[in-house]
């Protein structure tokens, strides 16, 4: 199954096993769905659902992935079955947050889940229909796992590749943050010694579409030529990064590593050389 679908095939979907879920963020983010949503979407947040986080950002970053037990728990409470077909969507032409749950939920072992492709703004375009108000969930059996099952690179495997040069490591922010320019979220600008820069945004075409896998294929084909083979992927805080693994799975790539705790880890942890390019 294609990781990406477009808001003409959810439309031609039977309902039957069918389960979407409402991803946006922002201000006031629960109020805007409750206000509108794409029929029948469930709501998940990122900050309560798909991240735990920690006192300590320098230990796991700004946005750590929750245990398994907890994810099980809120796939539970959302009516989250085993077999279902699930479809994730958020506001923003990037799917940022979609891509970020879409990334757990395979790692949580599900096989059919999808992003829809534009968010949004794409299924109104589409003319999907929409609700208003909470949805009636039913409440599922809990799914028990023991650990995340996609590859997950933490802060000394990062370290440890790019000084041995066993990994090609990528840093998806856009390039003013990855120079060292600014820097309007973390502490500190600047980028992990040795990680290259390929901004997330560059997955896109200019409607704000994922462009086609050939197309993906080719352009990571060259950018990452004459480089380790095994890639770690990052962010600021593990979730932007979800979107060049879903755009690197749909390009046919196999899966890269997360680095959950990214740049708001390594930025903070003391002692960690920062790069600039300024």
């Amino acid at each position: 199954m294609s990781p990406i679908i477009s808001s003409s095939q959810l439309k031609n979907i039977p309902v039957e096993n069918l389960v979407i879920l409402d991803a946006r963020t922002g201000k006031e983010v629960k109020q805007n769905y409750l206000e509108k949503h794409i029929k029948g979407a469930r709501f998940i947040d990122l900050d309560k659902d798909l991240a735990e986080i920690g006192e300590n950002a320098a230990f796991g970053g700004r946005h750590p992935l929750p245990s398994v037990g907890k994810f099980a728990e809120t796939l539970s409470d959302l009516g989250i079955y085993e077999g279902a077909h699930l479809v994730v969507y958020d506001d923003k032409n990037a799917s940022n947050t979609a891509a970020r749950a879409w990334w757990m939920l395979r790692s949580f072992g599900f096989e059919n889940v999808q992003v829809l492709d534009g968010g949004m703004q794409a299924a109104e375009k589409a003319g999907l229909e929409f609700s208003s108000g909470e949805e009636i969930i039913n409440k599922a059996s809990l799914i028990k796992k023991d650990q995340w099952e996609l590859p997950v690179s933490s802060l000394e495997i990062v370290e440890s590749d790019l000084k041995n040069n066993s990994s090609t490591v990528i840093d998806v922010r856009d390039a003013y943050r990855y120079k060292g320019e600014s820097e309007p979220i973390d502490l500190v600008a600047g980028h992990i010694p040795g990680a290259i820069n390929i901004p997330f945004s560059e997955n896109l075409d200019e409607n704000g579409n994922f462009l086609s896998p050939d197309t993906l294929k080719e352009k990571y084909r060259k950018l990452l030529e004459n480089k380790p083979e095994h890639l770690i992927i990052h962010c600021g805080s593990g979730v932007t990064a979800c979107h060049t693994i879903l755009a690197l799975d749909y390009a046919g790539f196999p899966m890269p590593d997360l680095y959950v705790g990214s740049w708001s880890e390594w930025s903070r942890r003391e002692g960690k050389e920062i790069a600039k390019e300024i």
